[in-house]
């Protein structure tokens, strides 16, 4: 038994695609497509420093987020639907960085940028999970801090152990059940292309490389699409009430300072990079800057996971607190 690299084209189609033969005795063969990822061609000169520099910021990423995840499970005075909520984002934020950075430090050392048709589709299921999930639990936290700020009387009542339990599982249930579908509708296409102009594979980019009809997949997009203005409106008008009683006093001023702003910051942030890659993926033309693409293609993958917990760490006296004391102890126990 050995692998044997196979190279064909499809002349009916049009299509060219590369695979990798499994030749057991020269009798039965079975092969993969293969797709090559073509936003890394302007990092050969520097690989090993984007390695490094990646590597670290992966294992930093995972460090701040267990850090708060195991600083919340440990303090039973932060058993509190907001820091739980947190807990939430920052395990998405794990899932999300996992779904990117592997294949991307392995791609880094590697001379040829290629991925099979079955790890391909396992990315598009794992980082747009990611990404719809992460929506959902903004959507959820600006519930939260809704009902905290604008209702304080009804908190715990509204708030209680069971519906927290609901909403901590809507966002995962949610996500995984749309990104399915669209990963179903992908696998039932025919492709007459290989090349995706992107460091790892998403649903538009494989879709695109089809020959045969996609409107089924067209109207998935905006169902999806659909779903999540929804869920955007409905984050504007929490705000728009929480605003409005923030500005009556100091003391919800400050309230909104310590627990909104950083919920706002991730939401700006996590948005428009979103936006901006669906839109330049939809409409931009092969003509525009890739580094510029590819920056913001994996802004919402990178920066979201990483700044989520240093900020509402920063932001948060009782986060604060907490983690000095878990790294006190830590240390002490060392030394």
């Amino acid at each position: 038994m050995f692998l044997a690299k196979k190279r064909s084209k499809c002349k009916k189609n049009n299509c060219i695609f590369v695979c990798f033969c499994r030749v057991p005795n020269m009798e039965n063969t079975s092969t993969e497509m293969i797709f090559f990822l073509s936003g890394l061609n302007d990092t050969r000169q520097n690989k090993l420093i984007y390695f490094f520099c990646s590597f670290f910021i992966y294992l930093f990423t995972i460090f701040v987020n267990l850090t708060l995840v195991v600083t919340v499970m440990f303090n039973r005075v932060l058993h509190e639907p907001m820091y739980i909520f947190l807990c939430n984002l920052c395990v998405n934020g794990i899932y999300g960085a996992t779904s990117f950075y592997p294949k991307f430090l392995l791609d880094l050392l590697s001379e040829s940028h290629i991925i099979s048709y079955s790890a391909c589709v396992t990315q598009i299921f794992l980082v747009h999970s990611y990404m719809l999930c992460e929506l959902s639990n903004l959507t959820v936290m600006a519930y939260d801090r809704y009902v905290a700020i604008c209702k304080p009387l009804w908190y715990h009542p509204i708030m209680t152990p069971g519906k927290v339990g609901k909403l901590l599982l809507a966002p995962w249930l949610l996500s995984f059940m749309e990104i399915l579908i669209g990963v179903l509708l992908i696998v039932r296409l025919t492709l007459c292309g290989s090349k995706i102009n992107k460091l790892y594979c998403t649903n538009w980019d494989v879709v695109k490389l089809s020959c045969t009809d996609t409107s089924m997949n067209n109207f998935y997009g905006y169902g999806i699409l659909i779903t999540h203005l929804t869920q955007a409106l409905l984050i504007v008008i929490s705000y728009f009430h929480i605003i409005r009683i923030c500005v009556r006093s100091k003391a919800e001023q400050n309230k909104f300072m310590e627990t909104c702003l950083p919920h706002l910051i991730t939401l700006g942030s996590f948005t428009l990079s979103v936006v901006f890659d669906v839109l330049y993926a939809r409409y931009g033309t092969s003509s525009s800057m890739q580094g510029l693409r590819s920056f913001f293609s994996i802004e919402y993958l990178i920066i979201p996971p990483l700044l989520n917990p240093l900020i509402y760490g920063l932001k948060l006296k009782q986060i604060r607190l907490s983690v000095w004391r878990l790294l006190s102890r830590k240390v002490s126990v060392l030394t």
